[in-house]
């Protein structure tokens, strides 16, 4: 008799990502060193105008140095000017992936489509958010983003419900296209971990997962922010339990300690829990 196949246990997306800017490669080893999952060289906020040719050229450079590592990203221009092109030209091979700033419908990714890059797009307008199912279906995009700030100024949106509106929007986009989990904007006080540790239960509810900083101190407060509790994950070993016993027993359907019953999808998200709780638990409560 031939042996089931053993059940494919699942792997969480990135829970921090750090932008170090492109100009200071000194900050590079030093973001690497951080904690964060995903080290991002930023060459278009944080970089001046002057600055980008010599901070593209050492993002190239570090890269070079560090073939394969899939942990380093590259945040390139915006692809519809030259410069955008240009960036993408120079990284799109060596980096882990680049993420695509100000995308919308129209933005050509068929440029990285041809690279055979992967690409993170970042939807900064109210053009991209229209456009988020076209963009999350495309197939060069592995994930997508907001960038929050620049959507804000755009729409004129104060109130945090209207914000939230446009995240689920988004939320809804990547889950239907089969991507990764949308991760959190970065959130601007880096002084404040007690806003930011509730911002992000907050995005943690909506089924936000993860996100970028722009300074290392903010990483151990994500993760502290993202990993399950003890009666979550008490709750999820209970459930991964029950369903490997079901498996065993050649049973169909998983039942419950307390007489209720749970489907696959409940199951599979038990065990992103235990994933989660077990990559996280060496940080501090």
């Amino acid at each position: 008799m031939t042996a089931p196949p053993a059940t494919p246990q699942p792997v969480t997306p990135p829970v921090t990502w750090l932008y170090v800017p492109g100009d200071r490669p000194d900050r590079f080893a030093k973001a690497a060193a951080s904690g964060a999952d995903v080290v991002i060289i930023d060459l278009e906020d944080a970089v001046a105008p002057a600055r980008k040719d010599e901070a593209r050229a050492h993002a190239v450079a570090y890269l070079r140095g560090r073939p394969g590592d899939g942990a380093v990203h590259v945040r390139i221009n915006d692809l519809a000017t030259p410069r955008g092109r240009d960036d993408l030209e120079a990284v799109g091979g060596l980096a882990g992936a680049v993420r695509l700033p100000k995308v919308e419908p129209g933005t050509p990714l068929e440029l990285v489509e041809r690279l055979g890059a992967r690409a993170y797009a970042l939807l900064e307008s109210a053009a991209g958010i229209a456009g988020a199912r076209e963009i999350a279906a495309h197939p060069s995009v592995a994930g997508v983003a907001l960038g929050e700030q620049d959507l804000a100024a755009e729409l004129s949106i104060t109130d945090e419900g209207a914000m939230n509106h446009l995240r689920m929007r988004v939320v809804l986009a990547a889950a239907a296209a089969g991507l990764p989990p949308v991760p959190m904007s970065v959130y601007p006080d880096v002084r404040d971990e007690a806003g930011l540790l509730a911002s992000c239960a907050a995005g943690r509810g909506m089924g936000l997962f993860g996100r970028t900083a722009i300074h290392p101190r903010q990483i151990p407060v994500i993760r502290r922010a993202f990993r399950p509790g003890e009666e979550e994950t008490a709750r999820a070993a209970e459930i991964v339990r029950a369903a490997e016993e079901a498996e065993a027993a050649g049973a169909g359907a998983v039942a419950l300690p307390d007489g209720r019953f749970v489907d696959a999808p409940i199951v599979a998200r038990a065990r992103r829990t235990l994933e989660l709780a077990a990559r996280l638990r060496d940080d501090l409560p």
